[in-house]
Order: C-alpha cells, then sequence, then structure tokens
C-alpha cells in the first residue's frame, strides 16, 4: 500500500515570521533553540537538539577546556607549523648559499657559509652568532636532506608532545648545545655546520617523553645507537655536535615533562633558562683559553 506524498518537511521548526538578528534585511520564522532569537538559515549550526544561532555556537567553544600536552603546553591540532617553518628556513639558507656558490654540491664556498659556519676561534673573536647560525646551514643536498628528513620524522609527534614553543625552545637549546661540545673540544680552525646537533636534540627529547609517558623506548635507542655508529664510520660528520645535542635535548625535554603542576610554566621557563646560561657560559670558558 502507497500513501500519496504529503509536502515536504521543513528543516527547522516553523514559528512566527519576523527579521533575522544579524541580518535585518531577510525575512525568517526559524529560531535559535539556545537563545530564542530569530536567524536565517545561515546564521544557524545543527546542534545536538534543534539549531543554534552562530553567537551561540562561539560563546559554547569559548568555555570549552582545552585537554594540555605532556609538557603542560596547551593542546594544539596535529599540523606542524614549527616544523615546516624549520624545514622552509633551512632549505632556504642552503639555497642561497647554493646560489652565491653557484654550485649545489660545493655550496660551502659562499660568503654566508664563511659568516654563519661555526668556527671556535672566530666565536672567541667575537662572532657568537655562530652558535646559532651554524645549524641552519649544510653542505650539499645529501647533508640537507637526512637532516630535513629527520626533522619531519622526529619533530611532528614531539611538536604535538609539548606544543609548538615548547618544542621551538627544545630544538634551539639543542643546537645550542651540540654547538657547545663543540666549542669545548674542537680545535679553533676546525669549523661545523648542520641541523644534527638539534635534531640530535629531539632524539634525546624523544627518548625522555617516551618515558615519562611510560611507553617502549627500545625503537629509539636503537635509533640513537645507529646515528652514532654512523657519526663514527663516516668521515666529516661532527660526532662531538651530535653527542652535545643528544644530551642537551634529554636535559631539556626532562626540565619540560618532569616539571611540578604547580607554577609549571614559571618553572619550565626558569629551567631552560638556566640551561642555556650554563651552555653560554661553558662557550665563554672556551673562549678564554
Amino acid at each position: 500500500m502507497t500513501y500519496p506524498a504529503g509536502p515536504p518537511t521543513p528543516p527547522y521548526p516553523p514559528g512566527p515570521q519576523t527579521v533575522c538578528v544579524r541580518h535585518p534585511d531577510r525575512p525568517t520564522a526559524l529560531t535559535c533553540t539556545r537563545c530564542g532569537r530569530p536567524s536565517c538559515p545561515e546564521c544557524l549550526r545543527e546542534a545536538s537538539v534543534g539549531h543554534q544561532c552562530v553567537d551561540c555556537v562561539g560563546r559554547a567553544s569559548q568555555g570549552v577546556r582545552r585537554g594540555t600536552t605532556v609538557a603542560g603546553a596547551e593542546a594544539v591540532d596535529r599540523r606542524p607549523v614549527v616544523v615546516w617553518t624549520l624545514i622552509v628556513l633551512n632549505v632556504a639558507v642552503y639555497a642561497w648559499t647554493a646560489v652565491q656558490a653557484r654550485s649545489i654540491a660545493n655550496n660551502a664556498n659562499s660568503p654566508l657559509f664563511d659568516a654563519w659556519a661555526l668556527a671556535p676561534g672566530l666565536v672567541a673573536q667575537g662572532d657568537w652568532w655562530r652558535l646559532l647560525t651554524a645549524g641552519f646551514l649544510h653542505i650539499g643536498p645529501l647533508h640537507i636532506a637526512s637532516n630535513m628528513f629527520a626533522l619531519w620524522v622526529l619533530g611532528r609527534g614531539m611538536e604535538t608532545a609539548l606544543g609548538r614553543g615548547r618544542f621551538l625552545a627544545l630544538y634551539l637549546i639543542s643546537l645550542l648545545g651540540g654547538s657547545a661540545a663543540v666549542m669545548l673540544f674542537y680545535a679553533p680552525n676546525q669549523s661545523v655546520a648542520g641541523a644534527s646537533g638539534a635534531v640530535f636534540g629531539l632524539m634525546g627529547g624523544l627518548l625522555v617523553v617516551l618515558l615519562r609517558v611510560r611507553r617502549p623506548v627500545g625503537q629509539v635507542i636503537g635509533l640513537i645507537v645507529v646515528n652514532i655508529v654512523i657519526g663514527q664510520l663516516v668521515p666529516g660528520i661532527s660526532l662531538t655536535g651530535h653527542i652535545g645535542g643528544l644530551i642537551t635535548g634529554a636535559v631539556v625535554a626532562a626540565a619540560l615533562v618532569y616539571a611540578p603542576r604547580r607554577n609549571q610554566t614559571a618553572v619550565q621557563v626558569a629551567a631552560l633558562a638556566g640551561i642555556t646560561v650554563v651552555l653560554l657560559a661553558l662557550c665563554a670558558v672556551t673562549t678564554l683559553t
């Protein structure tokens, strides 16, 4: 048995004809189930019961408390903003050195490389910026490709786990830790470049984070061991800078994820500032010898 089709069911319950509170030129018979104000279909959003206007939806979302990361930062979406920014900066610097040197493979012959590479003797003469700028230089396409791939693989999860600001702090302080190790153990005329110290810092940080959340760490330990072995076997790799970044990254991550909940941000800032001061002091000591 079939029944004749009736008139189409309206998407919203009808009400007295009036105008939308946000669009006075639009007559409407619809109202918000939360505040009762008349609203046109464009200004309504589907809710669990009925439809709510965009103003009520906005106020409700402001009152929702977001979760926090393992380091106490406000949880953000999983888009790796800081990781992408660091990759773009590194690639841009590499491209510029290649243009200056007119060579993709021999880009270390560029003026920017001479001005930014880390050499303990030049830092002792006042070029302190080299402690950080050297971490954005790479020698040849293989060097930058391997470091950027590692940054992408390790950084995405770490940025989500720590929060963007704390992740950036981990990266930069690890970079400084690798430079401090070079300052301590390299000759004044030796020079190094690359983001490997910061990348190893991410490895050390990941190990600490996994320990904090009680997850298996076997794969991370294996990754660290393999990379240390490669650093010993392949000539031209600064194993000293790698170890310095690794230790620094682990210490920074511990300061972030094991900070007490009470005054957590203040404790983290003080700890990171203290670590930075210690690293700079180590670099300063080497300039006096």
